[in-house]
């Protein structure tokens, strides 16, 4: 095939993060919700005419006269991630890469390395004429994340962008993932899913941070006992859901936050404390630093009548990021 695009959708977490991560799941098991968005990342595999190694990122495109990495073999690839995938399907050789994010920077809480491995893995097989489903290009990722590049990151984010949806994740201790569907957009104005997106809010705090770092610091020092209260928040984020209890979701969201700063010191400071206090102050019910903490996003959950106060009180720390649930996972563009 002479050239493949494929589409990935970034994620929010809910709850349950952290306990995704093996030294955890391995001993406890691992629960978490989330959802994917509408913000994508979108990868074009081309063949060349010679055989080397051509890749496009945004960063690339971002600085006028910055060329593509050119190279002519594998081995000199310097992108990591992107070279271990590509060893990982098999294209090695004679291939242009374009990478293109709705949100450009990395560091931002949404899952945008995983949703890049997925994205890579479907175009670079689909070059190939193989088409692998959800379960496969999930699986792929982590062992390239995790078991190839020895990243200290958990499952969720690989299989929230290949599954796409609002989904319930648990990770068994011999190393399988349990896939649920919750209730889906679509079902009339009044489905919870659609409820439950109109109250929410994102934010971009600006502050971009290594995920890496700072979940280092949180498998050497969280604890067990955290996590695991953290792990209970997910029977209890289901049952709101299903009752439409909203204002429930947004105390979650609280509680899991508060657990979630005890689990390593870098995970808040001074600027994020100070944006989650005056958007409370504004009328959110509870949120969270996406991702591994640290920068990023912020996700609120806002009664409708207080959204517009919250943007209000949060000018000049975090600018507001409007979106929407995306139900499917990775996709191939015709």
């Amino acid at each position: 095939m002479e050239k493949t695009v494929s589409r990935t959708p970034l994620r929010i977490s809910f709850v349950g993060g952290g306990t995704d991560i093996a030294d955890f799941y391995r001993r406890y098991g691992g629960e978490v919700i989330s959802t994917t968005i509408d913000k994508y990342i979108t990868v074009e595999v081309s063949q060349r005419e010679d055989r080397k190694i051509a890749v496009w990122t945004e960063e690339a495109k971002a600085e006028p006269g910055l060329a593509p990495s050119l190279v002519p073999s594998l081995d000199e690839l310097q992108h990591p991630l992107i070279r271990e995938t590509m060893r990982k399907t098999g294209v090695e050789s004679g291939v242009s890469i374009e990478i293109t994010s709705d949100i450009s920077a990395r560091g931002t809480g949404l899952g945008s390395s995983s949703a890049l491995t997925v994205g890579l893995l479907n175009a670079l097989y689909a070059y190939q004429g193989e088409r692998w489903n959800a379960e496969k290009l999930a699986r792929d990722a982590c062992e390239v994340e995790i078991n190839i590049l020895g990243n200290p990151i958990g499952k969720q984010d690989q299989y929230a962008s290949a599954y796409g949806g609002l989904r319930r994740f648990w990770f068994e201790p011999d190393d399988s993932v349990i896939v649920e569907s919750l209730p889906q957009k679509g079902v009339g104005n009044n489905d919870r899913c659609s409820l439950l997106e109109k109250h929410l809010m994102l934010f971009d705090t600006g502050i971009q941070r290594s995920a890496n770092t700072i979940l280092s610091e949180q498998k050497r020092d969280a604890s067990p006992t955290s996590l695991l209260k953290i792990r209970e928040l997910v029977p209890r984020f289901c049952n709101a859901l299903m009752h439409k209890d909203f204002d429930k979701v947004g105390q979650l969201l609280h509680e899991n936050w508060r657990l979630k700063r005890g689990l390593a010191g870098s995970i808040s400071n001074d600027q994020l404390d100070t944006t989650y206090r005056l958007a409370l102050d504004a009328g959110a019910l509870g949120g969270k630093v996406l991702g591994a903490g640290g920068g990023g996003y912020f996700l609120f959950y806002v009664p409708e009548a207080q959204q517009s106060t919250v943007i209000s009180a949060l000018d000049g720390l975090a600018s507001h990021t409007p979106f929407r649930f995306e139900p499917y996972g990775s996709r191939l563009e015709d």
